[in-house]
């Protein structure tokens, strides 16, 4: 029912914009993909299970001039197996304002390409399955020495039942010379939990982040190599409860390194941490343990302009559990932002 309302709203403002010449343009934009991920944990029993099903998104927006858009759509998800059909639709509704050096959106828009970049640690990837859009507003700079986001998500709406819910978060990366190979990249976001709008005995407001700091080299193109960059950093988590006045935030500290390569089809990622146990609400629970290892390797049998397939194996390793592993295919299709219409001369 929802679904209808919007479109028919959507169609009729197209409608009426075009008449009055207020929009310059109408496009639609489909992408999704499917995924396959099973995970033999016996390090957390608990979240070794499988992951299947297909997400799909489409949207249409008005485009009042190149630099100003509305776009109004759906984001549903399909577990394989599961009945009804469509697990959860998410809406998509938001504005965007893009130019050259900034984007400005407000609403619910998709987070692919946003901020999908951030460590497991601190946002895990099961996010990209379960949680497609960000809720709130995201604004992004960008020039050719780097770029610097910050993004307010809005995770639940505080009710009798619902706790009251919000992430705020930034990442960079800044270059000091666009085409040498040095890099600094800092990913930061903090999850603000205020409970329910009724007092809970022993209930406190919490909040529960982690930041990562990293100088990384980028040789791509330089060597036989496709694509070769290297990492290292530190990470710090803070989490307190706020149930008296002179609770402070507890800080462990590690250390985290990674370093990524490609050639043609085959890529190799690898990623370390030594250091303290983090706790971090949506980050990977690996992290909590004080040394952990994961290696990807990642083989795409296909490859296309709007089509991408890969099968990915994982080894995590940890102390006590070396043989933890995860196996994953995924095909991600995306065929782009289309002009439908155009009203202006």
């Amino acid at each position: 029912m929802f679904k209808k309302l919007y479109l028919i709203i959507f169609f009729c403002i197209s409608a009426v914009a075009a008449q009055a010449q207020i929009i310059d343009s109408l496009d639609v934009h489909f992408n999704g993909f499917s995924f396959l991920d099973n995970r033999e944990y016996k390090a957390f029993t608990e979240r070794s299970r499988t992951y299947s099903g297909t997400r799909v998104a489409l949207d249409f927006g008005l485009n009042l001039d190149s630099l100003n858009h509305f776009r109004v759509g759906i984001n549903g998800i399909h577990e394989y197996g599961a009945h009804p059909y469509f697990l959860k639709v998410d809406p998509v509704a938001y504005y965007s304002f893009e130019s050259h050096k900034w984007l400005f959106n407000a609403g619910m828009f998709p987070r692919a390409g946003l901020i999908d970049n951030f460590p497991r640690a601190l946002l895990n990837d099961t996010l990209r399955y379960y949680r497609p859009n960000l809720e709130g507003l995201l604004t992004r700079y960008q020039t050719e020495y780097g770029y610097e986001t910050l993004f307010l998500d809005w995770v639940s709406r505080q009710t009798v039942t619902d706790r009251e819910q919000f992430i705020f978060g930034l990442s960079g990366k800044y270059l000091p010379d666009p085409y040498g190979p040095f890099y600094l990249q800092h990913y930061f976001m903090m999850l603000h939990d205020a409970g329910p709008s009724v007092s809970i005995p022993g209930d406190h407001i919490r909040d529960n982040g982690a930041g990562q700091i990293r100088l990384g080299m980028d040789f791509s193109h330089k060597t036989f190599f496709d694509s070769l960059s290297v990492e290292a950093g530190g990470m710090i988590s803070l989490e307190r409860v706020r149930h008296n006045t002179s609770g402070g935030f507890s800080k462990p500290l590690g250390f985290v390194a990674s370093a990524y390569a490609s050639y043609h089809r085959l890529g190799l990622f690898d990623e370390f941490y030594a250091g303290q146990g983090h706790h971090v609400t949506y980050g990977d629970a690996f992290y909590e343990k004080k040394l952990y290892n994961r290696l990807d390797i990642i083989y795409s049998p296909f490859i296309f302009k709007h089509l991408k397939g890969q099968f990915i194996l994982s080894l995590h390793q940890s102390p006590g559990q070396l043989g933890d592993s995860q196996q994953a295919f995924r095909i991600v299709y995306d065929l782009g932002r289309k002009t439908i219409a155009r009203f202006k001369d």
